[in-house]
Order: structure tokens, then C-alpha cells, then sequence
């Protein structure tokens, strides 16, 4: 087990193992706290109304993670606890079984419940009856009234099941034998033959209708048709007038729209003429724009350049020769200025014996060569003057044709573009009106075909046909609605037979089925008495099975928890469970005169033999876990009896796992496994001694 925040466990790991486990330390330690961790991680239900008795106080969230071994198989359960506003509640975001590493069950305590059933057959009363001997509840058993203990013990084996049973078959009884006695009261069970000659009558009557309507029906069949046919030519010759009216007015309509059409086509083709024109002198203007712009693109390839740039790209090469121009001007100043400096230099040593530079003496031919030098060097620097003047003029000139070309292009461009896009949409606009007179001259050409078809179709109409099926159509009408009046009338009374057909009938099946009903109520009341009989008989039987065998399971425990060196108790059970000691002696001594250590041996025999018998009946295997909560309460030391149930607990082979609870450490010493608890500053923690 481990727990996180639960009561005085901050973090706490308690390690158990198969056999006897015994959980030792002073009172308030945090003992009792294992046992309610392990009801809350198998079931999640709180022990009261509320979890405050788990959840360490101060804390917002708590955890018990339980691991058990099963068939050979380990699994894992995860259950948590969250404080909030309202409370204390499980946080189902925790909540997790796993077998192995395989998670079978989260999220809902349900379904987590519900497979531990599957697997181990335990639920929460079952465990918290059998399992778990709380404090205090060891002789819980003993302390009751044989009439609580006989229904308590009934109700654990299922015998009050027969009970109840018993009594609720009483109540069906009374239920069936005042149903049985309505239905012998019934008007139409009493008066059934009567009923069915009404119903044979009925039947008669229906069937001559039925012949009557037949005629009926074919009469009614040939009046429509006839009817029929009157009005459909009826219609057509009525259709047929309002269409003429209709081509009349779509005559004169044809007529107007016609004359409409022609001015609008006339107009339209003087638009369009005009539209021609203006096209005309658009595109003459762009090509005189167009020879403007080439001419300028030439004086481009005059001066080296390709004539198709883009004005971008001219402008970045104007960038560049101002760039080259004060970069050449720049040369220019430096030149004259080592030519004045050259200058200065050749004046002071034609008027001076000493180095313009260190100042040091110089010899004549020394002095010549490198007046010589100087000079040569100053002719040099005036003719690479020459030359830079004579590469910035190119420069100069080559800028500014290309920014004449440049300027003139910047505007003859936009203008290009302008003429272009308005040829575009002059283009356009001439398209449209073409479609338009296209249009206007396909649709007076219909409508003149129209108007000549509506001109045929009228002279096709005769007034005089309209009025004499107009009075056919009457004619008809009268002998359709005659036959059809009769016809409805037969039909209303069909209906009405065949109502009361349908209700006769349904009150002869309703009546044999209460009279069917009436019979099995009979047989099955016979059944019910048989059944009692056989509740009221079996229950004592089956109770006083479980009581030998349980008589001979406490007897067994009894027997293993006294040991050869205890004294021999014999136990003997009545049909109230009760059980009743011999002593050595004979006599028979009730729980109430047993001292307080034989009272506790007997209890906890009494409970284990319990406890094996309901779960070998209600599961199928006997009781392999055992949590026991301070089992020693009424035993003393100097009499040995704590000794004598911890060894006896230790011989307990049947059982797999014994975890108990205790204060005391004589009762420790015996166990396979002690975990000791201790509790320092509030916060308990476990260790494992051996």
C-alpha cells in the first residue's frame, strides 16, 4: 500500500506479504488508518456520509495506490481524493485498475467495482462483513439476540430470501383470486353466447352491403368517366379562349415591340460608326507616341546603351556615372594637389641645398637627379589630369543624355499606357454595342415569328363548340353526384357495421382471453399453494445444513486456536446460530458465562468458521484475507490467552494473508511479518522490523 495524505500518512509505504502481517503501536499511531485505505481503494465508498475521516486534514488531494496478488497475476489500484468547496469527494481522474501493466477498469467506481467482483468475487458487504473484523465488532455476533442472530445469519446465507419469498407469494395470491373474481363477474364471460349470435348477424348484414356497394361502385366508375371526359374538354375549350384573349393582347404587344426594336437598331448602329472613328484617332495617336519613345530608345543605343532598359534600370546607371564623376573629381583634386606640393618641393631645392623632406644636405648631382625626378613625376601627374578631365567630360555628356532620354521617357510612357488601356475599353465598349445590335436584330426577327404564329393560332377558336360542352359537362356532373350520394350513404353504414363487427369482435377475444386467463389463474393459484408449502418447508431444512457445518468450521478453529496445551471447548449451535461451550466437566455454559478471554477465542472461532462457510457459499472458494482491527480486546498476558490466539492466527494456514491491527506486542511477537508504526510530529510513517 502507499498513501499520500490520508489521516496522519503524509507519504507512507506499507509493505505486506503473504502469511501473517501485524501492523504494531501505541495507540493514535496510524494503524487503523491501513485497514480504512484498503476499504477505500478496493470500493471508494466512505465508511459515513463523508471521506473527512481519511482525507488528512489541510490538505487539498489524497492518494491510495494498493497492489495484490491474484491467480498468479498482479494487479494495481489507483484511487484519489480532492477537497473543494462543497466538500470532500474521489477524484475519478486518479481512479485506475490495472492487471499487469494492462489498465481494465477507469474513471467510473462502477466499472472498477464491478471487475473486482468478476476477478476475486468480493463486494463491499461481503468484505466489510466477513473480511474486516472492525474494533469492537469481533463479538458482535455473540451479543445478539438469538432472534437477531437467526435473521442476521439468514439474511447472510440467503435463507431470508425463502422468507420473503414466502410472503410476497401471498400478496400475488390475493392479487389473482380478486382478478379471478372479476372476471367470473364479467358482463360479456356471463353473456358470451349472446354476444356471438350478435356477432354472426352483424357479419350477415355486412356481406349484402358489400354486394350492393359493388354495383355501386361500377355505376359510379362509368358516370365519372363520362364526367370526366366532358370537363377535360370542357377545360381545353376554356384554356384554349384564354389563350386567344392572351394572343390577342400579345399581338398588339408583338406589334409596339417590333417598332421599338427597329429605332433601337438604328440607333444603336450610328453608336457604333462614332465608336469606329474615335478608335480610329486613338490608335494614330498612340503610334506617334510610340515613334516618339523609339526615337529616344535609339539616342540610348547612340551613346553605347541598350535600348530596351526599363526607365529603373536607367536610373540606378545615371546613379552610377555620378558615382564615377565624384569619384574622377576626386582624382582630379588629389592630382593637383601633389602637383602644388611637387611644386613647392622642386622650388625649395632650387633656392636650398637640403632635403625638403629630412632636411639633410645634398651633394649637386644628387640635388639634379632628383630635380630631374620631381619634374618628371609633376609632367606625369598634369597629364593624367588631362586625361581625368577628359574622362569626367565623357561622363558629364553621357549623363545628360541619358537623363534627357530618361525625362522624355518618364512621361511618354504613362501616356502610352493611358492610350492603350482607353483603345482597350473603347475596343470594349464597340464589342458590346456590336453584340447589342447582334442581339436587338435576332430578337426582332423572333418576335416577328411570333407574332405571325399568335396571328394563326387565333383564327383557330369557335365560341359556338365552348357552350353546347359546357352543357354536356352539366348533364354529367348531376349523374355522377346522384350515383355518388348513394354510394357514400352505403359506404357510411358499411362502416358502421364493420365498427360494430370490430367491436363484437374484440369483446369475444377479450372475453375468451379472460376466460383463458380465468383458467390459468386457477392453475397457477394451485401452483402458488404448492410453492409456499415448499418455502415453508425447505427454509428449516437448509438452515439447519448451514448450522452443522458451521457448528463443525467453529469446532475446527476453535479446536486450532486452543492448541494442545488450551483447554478443550466444544461448541455446539442451535437453529438460532447460537452457539453454546461444553466444558471438560459436560456442562453447558452460555456466551454470557464465559470469561472475557473465552469469550474473545470463541468470537473470533465463531467469525472465522462465519466467514468461510458465507464465502464458500456466496464465492465458491473459502477465505483466503483476513484484516483483523485490535483482536485482542478482553485478553490478558498472564493468562496466555493473547499469546494462545496469536499463535493460534499464525497456524491459520487456510487463510493466505492475515493483516491485524494491535497495540500489543506479545500478540506481535507470534506474527510471520511486523510493521512497525510511529507517529512523530502528527505525521505517522511505517517500517518494516521483520
Amino acid at each position: 500500500m502507499q498513501l499520500e495524505n490520508i489521516r496522519s500518512h503524509v507519504k507512507t509505504e506499507v509493505p505486506f506479504a503473504r502469511g501473517f502481517n501485524c501492523l504494531v503501536g501505541g495507540l493514535g499511531r496510524g494503524k487503523s488508518t491501513v485497514l480504512y485505505a484498503i476499504d477505500f481503494a478496493l470500493f471508494g465508498d466512505p465508511l459515513g456520509r463523508s471521506y473527512d475521516y481519511i482525507l488528512r486534514e489541510g490538505a487539498d488531494v489524497g492518494k491510495v495506490t494498493m497492489h495484490f496478488v491474484h491467480n498468479g497475476k498482479n494487479y494495481r489500484i489507483l484511487r484519489g481524493l480532492r477537497r473543494h468547496d462543497k466538500g470532500i469527494s474521489q477524484d475519478m481522474e486518479q481512479l485506475k485498475f490495472f492487471e499487469e501493466d494492462k489498465l481494465i477498469a477507469s474513471s467510473k467506481g462502477e466499472a472498477v467495482v464491478e471487475q473486482l467482483k468478476a476477478l476475486t468475487g468480493l463486494d463491499k458487504d461481503l468484505f466489510r462483513e466477513v473480511v474486516w473484523v472492525r474494533q469492537e465488532h469481533l463479538k458482535e455476533m455473540l451479543n445478539m439476540t438469538p432472534r437477531q442472530r437467526q435473521k442476521k445469519m439468514d439474511q447472510m446465507f440467503g435463507l431470508s430470501d425463502y422468507e420473503v419469498a414466502w410472503s410476497g407469494l401471498a400478496g400475488f395470491q390475493k392479487e389473482y383470486q380478486g382478478e379471478k373474481r372479476a372476471y367470473e363477474r364479467d358482463f360479456d364471460v356471463v353473456g358470451m353466447e349472446k354476444l356471438q349470435t350478435e356477432y354472426n348477424k352483424s357479419v350477415e348484414e355486412f356481406s349484402l352491403i358489400e354486394n350492393e356497394l359493388e354495383d355501386l361502385r361500377k355505376k359510379l366508375v362509368q358516370t365519372e368517366t363520362a364526367f370526366k371526359e366532358a370537363t377535360s374538354r370542357l377545360q381545353s375549350l376554356e384554356k384554349l379562349r384564354k389563350q386567344t384573349d392572351k394572343l390577342r393582347r400579345r399581338e398588339a404587344e408583338l406589334q409596339a415591340n417590333v417598332a421599338n426594336i427597329e429605332d433601337t437598331c438604328a440607333k444603336l448602329a450610328d453608336e457604333i460608326e462614332k465608336k469606329k472613328t474615335f478608335i480610329h484617332d486613338l490608335e494614330e495617336r498612340l503610334t506617334s507616341i510610340e515613334a516618339q519613345q523609339k526615337s529616344h530608345r535609339e539616342k540610348l543605343q547612340e551613346v553605347g546603351l541598350k535600348p530596351d532598359q526599363t526607365i529603373k534600370e536607367l536610373r540606378k546607371y545615371l546613379v552610377a556615372l555620378e558615382d564615377q564623376m565624384t569619384s574622377t573629381g576626386g582624382e582630379q583634386e588629389a592630382a593637383k594637389k601633389e602637383i602644388q606640393t611637387s611644386k613647392k618641393r622642386i622650388s625649395s631645392l632650387t633656392t636650398e641645398n637640403k632635403c625638403p623632406l629630412c632636411l639633410q644636405n645634398l651633394t649637386g648631382e644628387y640635388k639634379k637627379s632628383l630635380l630631374e625626378r620631381l619634374d618628371k613625376e609633376n609632367a606625369e601627374r598634369e597629364n593624367r589630369l588631362v586625361e581625368l578631365q577628359k574622362n569626367f567630360d565623357e561622363l558629364e555628356g553621357l549623363r545628360s543624355a541619358v537623363n534627357f532620354v530618361v525625362s522624355n521617357l518618364q512621361l511618354l510612357t504613362p501616356r502610352i499606357e493611358e492610350t492603350k488601356e482607353r483603345i482597350q475599353e473603347e475596343h470594349e465598349s464597340l464589342n458590346k454595342l456590336s453584340t447589342d445590335f447582334e442581339d436587338k436584330q435576332q430578337k426582332e426577327k423572333s418576335l416577328r415569328s411570333q407574332l405571325d404564329a399568335a396571328r394563326a393560332e387565333i383564327i383557330k377558336f369557335d365560341i359556338d363548340e365552348l357552350e353546347s360542352t359546357r352543357k354536356l359537362r352539366d348533364t354529367t356532373f348531376e349523374q355522377y353526384s346522384a350515383v355518388k350520394s348513394k354510394l357514400e350513404i352505403k359506404e357510411t353504414r358499411k362502416r358502421d357495421i364493420a365498427l360494430r363487427i370490430d367491436t363484437l369482435r374484440e369483446r369475444l377475444d377479450h372475453a375468451q382471453q379472460k376466460i383463458k386467463r380465468m383458467e390459468n389463474i386457477e392453475k397457477l393459484l394451485r401452483v402458488m399453494d404448492d410453492i409456499r408449502g415448499a418455502y415453508r418447508s425447505i427454509q428449516p431444512k437448509l438452515r439447519s445444513e448451514f448450522v452443522t457445518y458451521l457448528e463443525r468450521m467453529v469446532q475446527h478453529v476453535l479446536d486450532d486456536l486452543s492448541g494442545p496445551e488450551g483447554p478443550i471447548l466444544t461448541v455446539k449451535i442451535d437453529e438460532t446460530y447460537t452457539p453454546i461451550i461444553k466444558s471438560e466437566e459436560g456442562y453447558e455454559r452460555e456466551v454470557s458465562n464465559l470469561s472475557g478471554g473465552e469469550r474473545t477465542l470463541l468470537a473470533f472461532a465463531y467469525r472465522l468458521g462465519l466467514g468461510q462457510l458465507i464465502m464458500q457459499s456466496r464465492t465458491g472458494h473459502g477465505l483466503y484475507l483476513l484484516l483483523l482491527d485490535e483482536p485482542t480486546e478482553s485478553l490478558g498476558r498472564e493468562d496466555g490467552s493473547v499469546d494462545r490466539l496469536a499463535e493460534a492466527i499464525s497456524r491459520l494456514k487456510a487463510i493466505e494473508q492475515i493483516i491485524a491491527v494491535t497495540h500489543s506486542e506479545a500478540f506481535a511477537e507470534k506474527a510471520e511479518h511486523v510493521i512497525r508504526v510511529e507517529k512523530e510530529a502528527g505525521i505517522s510513517k511505517a517500517s518494516m522490523e521483520r
